[in-house]
């Protein structure tokens, strides 16, 4: 979304960088890759905030080591 935000601006007080063609390339290039990051992401994302709110400290097993 940045980078349209930023072309629109700069299409609007100088010249169009890009067709619209090939920002609504680059934007669905980015929308995907958004999309599969949060895909692969989403456990990661879910375990440590778990963590937060147990207050647990060890994120790899309980060996009973610090980790920190």
């Amino acid at each position: 979304m940045t980078f349209l935000v930023l072309v629109q601006g700069y299409a609007l007080f100088v010249e169009p960088l890009v067709s619209i063609a090939q920002a609504a390339f680059v934007a669905a290039i980015v929308g995907t890759g958004t999309a599969i990051g949060a895909y692969l992401l989403e456990h990661r994302v879910a375990a440590w905030s778990a963590r937060r709110v147990t207050g647990a400290t060890e994120p790899h097993g309980g060996d009973g080591k610090s980790k920190s």
